[in-house]
């Protein structure tokens, strides 16, 4: 079953253990689906909005990627990540006793469709999703391969995030979320269906002269209508370095680990 044994953390064949910029330790499988820069701009755009006493929860959490981000970006000290996949929950606990976070970070295994089931109704203070972007087949190739699940809309799709979202949060709880412009009129009215008012939205361009391809959101429950938009940014540089705002997103990540300690 095991094959290597680094950090405190047991490692199956197929799984690697990576050091984050803000010194946690992270377990991925290069098979399975692992975090690309999106979770590292969602984290950081929710993280300044997170408070001391805030319960949160990372919907879809995969391998723990976001939690582990917001445990020092953030002072929260009370996280939930929710994963439906059993292999990609477990990498996430053995995740969380590799940091020693076990008691900080609770990993539950479970489908965000079934949360009633899981935890009581607005339980939570924040919740966040970085969800499957795709609402078709296009590049789908088997629909119980992590990667596609990570990707598709399978196991959930938008109405079920944002419906779970409501039934989480607690009054004037804030909800974040990243994904495809595109699908910005399906989100605004999904929100508003289910009395989450988006305040702040931020497009992301890949690089100058693109089409936004990323749009971040921040929505709070039962809040009055009054939408902020925040200045875009640019991923890639005009040399294909990252962009000084990138820059400076994964430069908080290390001064945050400095902070916390």
């Amino acid at each position: 079953m095991t094959s290597d044994v680094k950090g405190g953390a047991i490692l199956r064949p197929d799984e690697q253990l990576d050091i984050l910029l803000n010194g946690r330790q992270i377990i991925q499988d290069k098979k399975r689906f692992m975090f690309g820069i999106d979770a590292v701009l969602l984290s950081d755009f929710a993280s300044s909005s997170i408070k001391k006493n805030d319960k949160v929860i990372d919907l879809g959490t995969g391998t723990g990627i976001i939690p582990l981000l917001l445990e020092t970006l953030s002072p929260a000290q009370d996280f939930t990540a929710l994963e439906i996949q059993a292999d990609s929950a477990d990498m996430a606990r053995h995740t969380m006793e590799a940091n020693g976070l076990s008691n900080k970070i609770q990993v539950v295994e479970g489908d965000l469709k079934n949360v009633s089931s899981i935890f009581a109704k607005h339980s939570f203070n924040v919740v966040i999703c970085n969800p499957p972007y795709m609402n078709d087949s296009h590049g789908r190739q088997n629909a119980t391969e992590p990667k596609n699940i990570a990707r598709h809309e399978i196991c959930c799709n938008l109405e079920d995030v944002i419906k779970t979202a409501d039934y989480l949060l607690a009054p004037h709880g804030r909800f974040f979320m990243i994904h495809r412009p595109y699908r910005l009129p399906e989100i605004f009215a999904l929100l508003v269906k289910y009395k989450l008012e988006p305040k702040l939205m931020q497009l992301v361009i890949p690089s100058k002269g693109k089409e936004p391809n990323l749009v971040m959101i921040e929505a709070r429950k039962n809040a009055k209508p009054r939408l902020k938009i925040a200045e875009q940014f640019a991923v890639y540089g005009e040399d294909g370095e990252y962009s000084d705002y990138v820059k400076a997103v994964y430069e908080r990540q290390k001064d945050s680990a400095q902070n916390k300690n």
